[in-house]
Formats: C-alpha cells, sequence, structure tokens
C-alpha cells in the first residue's frame, strides 16, 4: 500500500509538479520505447527508497532507462526532485505497490535488469512470511526479464541473504552468476548509500546475489 509518512513541502510540490513528466500511473500495461522515445536497455528498481541510488545510476548509465517502484510518498517527492535537479530524462516511477505493477503493467520479457537493494528483512521469525523474496514472486519476476537478463539483489542481514540463496536455488528459471551457493561482489554500478556506509561503521557485512534468467 502507500504510504505518506513524515513528507516536506518541497517533496509535495514534487509531486504534484513533477509526477507528469516522471510519473507513471497503474491500470494499463506501458510501452516502454514509447513512454522514454527509444529502444535502450531497461533497469526496473524495486523499493528505491529515496531514490538516492537510482538517480546516481540513471546519471551514470544515461544509454539505460530506468523505472523505479516505491510505495513510500516522501521517497517518491526526493526522487523526483533529484531528477529534476539533475534534468535526468531515463528515468519513470511508479507510486504502487510492486506485485501490481509487475502483474499488470509490464509487458513479460521487456526488462534487462531488475533490482531489490536491502527489501524489508522483516528480522523476526515469526514475521518472516512477510519478506518479499518468496518463490512465488521469483517467478514474476522470472518473466518480466528477457533470457540473459540480470536479478540483482543485495541484503545488509545475513539471515535474510541465506534466505535469499536458499529461495533461489530453488528456482528453476536463474543461474547463479557466482557459482551455487555464492554470493558475487559487490558490481561498480551499485552504489554504497549512506545507510550502507553507516551499517559498514558498525559491522555490518553487505550480502549481494547476481542471478542471470534462463
Amino acid at each position: 500500500m502507500r504510504r505518506e509518512g513524515r513528507i516536506t513541502s518541497g517533496q509535495k510540490r514534487a509531486l504534484v509538479e513533477l509526477w507528469p513528466r516522471y510519473g507513471l500511473e497503474p491500470g494499463y500495461c506501458i510501452d516502454p520505447a514509447g513512454i522514454f522515445n527509444r529502444a535502450a536497455p531497461l533497469t526496473l528498481e524495486i523499493g528505491f527508497g529515496n531514490g538516492e541510488s537510482l538517480a546516481t545510476m540513471a546519471a551514470q548509465a544515461p544509454e539505460t532507462d530506468f523505472i523505479g517502484i516505491e510505495v513510500h510518498r516522501p521517497g517518491v517527492g526526493h526522487l523526483l526532485q533529484e531528477l529534476d535537479r539533475q534534468a535526468l530524462n531515463n528515468v519513470r516511477v511508479f507510486n504502487e505497490d510492486a506485485i501490481k505493477v509487475l502483474r499488470d503493467c509490464l509487458p513479460d520479457g521487456s526488462l534487462d535488469r531488475l533490482l531489490l537493494f536491502f527489501p524489508d528483512p522483516w528480522h523476526k521469525k515469526r514475521h518472516h512470511k512477510r519478506r518479499i523474496v518468496r518463490l512465488e514472486f521469483i517467478g514474476l519476476l522470472a518473466l518480466k526479464l528477457k533470457p540473459g537478463g540480470i536479478l540483482h539483489m543485495a541484503t545488509d542481514w545475513e539471515n535474510y541473504a541465506e534466505h535469499m540463496l536458499e529461495v533461489m536455488e530453488q528456482s528453476a528459471d536463474f543461474r547463479n552468476c557466482a557459482g551455487e551457493g555464492l554470493y558475487s561482489e559487490k558490481p561498480g554500478y551499485r552504489p554504497v548509500t549512506k545507510f550502507e556506509r553507516r551499517g559498514r561503521k558498525l559491522g555490518h557485512g553487505v550480502w549481494d546475489l547476481l542471478l542471470e534468467r534462463k
């Protein structure tokens, strides 16, 4: 569900004034080439938070188009402000539930890369059933990725990293790029966020999983 949270006046203004330029509405299946007015590699990020990483990746890869999904409206507003500040035109945004967007709005086989960075770990055991990384969800992701496309997940919770690896080993749709049972080195395109830097100072590890769509 959409989440409001504490939102600044600038973020509110961005959601009104910049949404027509960058926003995508649910309810129909999009045509990426029509949206961006070109045929280019397409990356989807699920749960981009405040959009810091997404804006950085888009600025560093102008030859690639990006779609972001986030339910937290202040984060969406913050990203819109950043896209406007940097005059980036290779990003579009859904403020909607990821399952709904994946199911109803994205054509099958349309994505070259799919990013899931630091999803809510629901670290208490009784809440594990709420974790987004489940076999059913992974099957939906596989439908949207092109053959040879990359699913990249990252987490700073070791238990969740183990859970991700266990789920992916049950999927017949993906091959672990690092080898069975292994994690990948952080690719250069994934920015290190303030949150991640703070966690590393506290001794937290970070685990990246890169998986190729068979």
